[in-house]
């Protein structure tokens, strides 16, 4: 291997100073034509790539932005693979006459967050790092990402509230789908208990008078508590005691929504099932198919998202859209304005939600 060309080969071959090539290659309209021509020539000649690493030295900056997200899929679950097997290469056959539907997945809502991250930092300049904290209970993962990053974006309680205080004292810090606390970082958050109030509603009017079931998430996340709000708060408004409905906790999972009916379907059966989440209300419409309940017929079901499966189940599930994509995305903008502007108050960005009306809660 021949020795990789420096910055500093760059600047001797061009005659100019090693700041010179630099703000040729960050910022080539603020350096004069001719010395900009020099510089690009020595770099197409020598083949120089810029360091990220030595650049972030210099600058205090190293150009990436963090996205650390908890661990949701059970790695645990994932089968052996092993690449340098013999048989690796071999093709199998299935017959897959339900189209495998109990472990199709779609496009879910933290891959769409990371997909508007991504497109934002590279539209912006950055590269983006991703760290899950799977089975990670000291938090060893997002302080690693934050001795890396310039900018960090967690979801909501992901991470301990003194470990985020303390990072937060090193680099920016964004906090996704959670209201502010009394903290002091910028947030990206939506409609939750508004959204979950409408499409209560809506369902609660096309409902029999039979048994009407919450499908709650996890006790300590802040989207699915606001969820449980807008639900209760609609609940209370249609005249009914909240005492009349059977709450069951599930973990956003699709497996915890057919674990969810089945414990339902011991009560007896229900005119509706109203789900904080896409995922367990996908796998509630497979355990309803399974135990020979018809949705919408038998039972009207509704999620809360909008990822693409949603739209594609059969029957096609009622859901609130979140601007997923969009979420990612506002994240980096409110990291890149708090980089150019330290000083600048926090900020709290709320964007909107749209009410999608499918065939799972349509009786007509």
């Amino acid at each position: 291997m021949t020795r990789r060309a420096t910055v500093y080969d760059v600047a001797d071959r061009a005659g100019v100073s090693i700041a010179t090539v630099s703000r040729v290659l960050r910022l080539p309209d603020a350096v004069r034509p001719a010395t900009r021509e020099r510089v690009l020539a020595a770099v197409s000649e020598l083949g120089y790539v810029p360091s990220g690493s030595a650049r972030g030295l210099a600058e205090r900056r190293t150009g990436v932005l963090g996205l650390y997200f908890p661990g949701f899929d059970a790695a645990e679950e994932a089968p052996e693979l092993d690449v340098l097997a013999e048989d690796a290469a071999t093709v199998g056959f299935t017959v897959d006459r339900e189209a495998d539907a109990e472990h199709a997945s779609g496009m879910l809502f933290l891959d769409e967050v990371l997909r508007g991250a991504e497109l934002e930092a590279w539209k912006r300049g950055f590269v983006l790092m991703i760290g899950v904290g799977r089975d990670d209970p000291t938090r060893e993962t997002v302080r690693d990402i934050a001795g890396r990053v310039d900018g960090l974006m967690v979801l909501a309680q992901s991470v301990p509230d003194d470990v985020l205080a303390r990072l937060a004292q090193r680099i920016p810090v964004v906090v996704l789908s959670g209201p502010p606390r009394g903290d002091r970082y910028d947030h990206v958050t939506v409609s939750n208990a508004e959204a979950m109030a409408e499409v209560t509603r809506l369902v609660l009017a096309e409902a029999d008078r039979g048994r009407i079931a919450f499908l709650a998430g996890p006790e300590d996340s802040p989207d699915g508590a606001e969820r449980w709000d807008g639900f209760a708060a609609a609940v209370s408004a249609a005249g009914m005691s909240i005492d009349e409905v059977v709450v069951v906790r599930g973990d956003f999972t699709r497996e915890s929504g057919r674990r969810a009916v089945a414990e339902l379907l011991e009560g007896g059966p229900l005119s509706a099932l109203i789900a904080a989440n896409d995922q367990m209300a996908l796998g509630a419409i497979e355990a309803f198919r399974a135990q020979g309940v018809r949705v919408p017929e038998d039972v009207l079901v509704s999620g809360f998202d909008g990822i693409e499966e949603a739209a594609t189940a059969r029957p096609a599930l009622t859901t609130v859209r979140q601007p997923m994509t969009d979420l990612g995305r506002a994240a980096v903008q409110l990291l890149a304005r708090r980089l150019q502007d330290p000083g600048a108050e926090p900020m709290s960005v709320r964007l909107p939600l749209r009410i999608l009306v499918r065939e799972s809660t349509s009786r007509a």
